[in-house]
């Protein structure tokens, strides 16, 4: 589906993403996943911002004024984590 680059800037000021997180980063700019919910259907992007004060560039520049998002799913997994014995988590 996709979406103009405006409403994706209001999801991200909006506080109501479902997630944010770092999935890459290169030399001059990180790279984030987005999933957001819109009318009760899941979808995700990602988009780029500066890595540096050098590189001002926000969210979805150079992307175009419509933002191609992919309808995604959730689901639930198993994470095995370690720790060292007698450790408090």
């Amino acid at each position: 589906m996709k979406f103009k680059k405006e409403f994706l800037l209001e999801v991200l000021d909006s506080g109501e993403v479902i997630l944010d997180s770092i999935v890459d980063h290169e030399r001059w700019s990180i790279t984030h996943r987005l999933v957001f919910e819109h009318e009760g259907k899941l979808y995700e992007t990602t988009y780029d911002v500066g890595a540096t004060e050098s590189q001002d560039h926000g969210p979805f520049d150079y992307r175009g004024d419509v933002i191609e998002c992919s309808e995604v799913e959730a689901y639930e997994r198993t994470v095995i984590e370690y720790r060292k014995v007698g450790a408090v988590t």
